[in-house]
């Protein structure tokens, strides 16, 4: 009888101890976050002018399983795209997840800018418009942020952006800066995302690596889709905060002008 209460005990010991090791387990997979990055070019794909294709992003999406994206260049009821077609909301629609549109200019009868889609709630959000220096004739920008639940009671900002694409950095400079003062003064763990329209060693990035760590060095080109040669999407994140899991360029070329990114963040 002895006998049977030991092997009972050693058993429920064991069984203890795996379900011990797979809670750690799981708690480690719900820290990691898979971020996407993707200018989508308004749904246009380049290889055809006149269409919107709204499932091709979609299935990008989808198929990489994101729990946040940050997407630039989106399209809400615009001319060229559709009065009734709100593209970040329908991408989130066709993903399961949740939205948030940040205008950076009226365009086309409609709102042209940046969103943020999360499977996480979303508990809130800002928009913060970026400078335009006088005189150099740049388009405005933003910066949207989203403060999100994550499971375990934690949460993270997610923020996206779309820096100026002139050729010189003037206002990508000014840009850069302020959203460097507005993400400093945040609480939470932060992660930005975006096309900063610099590439890697530019004064945009340096002063983007002076408060942030990227989630890649000498990363894949973005940019253009055929023969890359640059890469000026971004994803960085709260030093300290977070660490690499993964990161690629994802070799997607009909879709949008731009590769498509994602890193796996571990959120310590």
């Amino acid at each position: 009888m002895k006998a049977i209460h030991y092997a009972t005990a050693c058993f429920l010991l064991a069984f203890a101890a795996c379900s011990s090791q797979k809670a750690v387990t799981d708690n480690a997979k719900q820290a990691d976050i898979n971020v996407l990055c993707y200018n989508i070019h308004h749904a246009n794909p380049p290889s055809t002018p006149d269409k919107i294709d709204i499932p091709a992003i979609a299935k990008v999406i989808s198929d990489t399983k994101p729990d946040i994206v940050a997407l630039q260049e989106v399209d809400v009821h615009t001319d060229r795209s559709g009065k009734s077609l709100h593209q970040s909301e329908e991408l989130a629609r066709l993903s399961g997840m949740k939205s948030f549109f940040a205008k950076g200019i009226d365009y086309g009868g409609g709102e042209y800018g940046v969103a943020i889609l999360s499977r996480y709630p979303i508990l809130e959000t800002n928009r913060y418009p970026l400078t335009t220096v006088a005189g150099t004739n740049g388009e405005p920008r933003v910066l949207a942020t989203a403060l999100l639940q994550l499971p375990g009671n934690r949460k993270v900002l997610m923020a996206c952006t779309h820096l100026d694409a002139q050729r010189g950095d003037t206002n990508r400079t000014v840009q850069i800066r302020e959203i460097m003062e507005i993400l400093k003064k945040q609480q939470y763990p932060v992660i930005i995302a975006g096309d900063l329209n610099a590439p890697e060693n530019s004064s945009v990035i340096n002063t983007l690596d002076q408060h942030f760590t990227r989630s890649c060095t000498n990363c894949g080109f973005t940019i253009p889709v055929e023969n890359p040669r640059r890469c000026i999407d971004f994803i960085a994140f709260s030093q300290g905060k977070f660490e690499t899991v993964s990161h690629n360029v994802i070799q997607e070329k009909y879709a949008s002008d731009h590769l498509p990114m994602t890193a796996v963040l571990h959120l310590k």
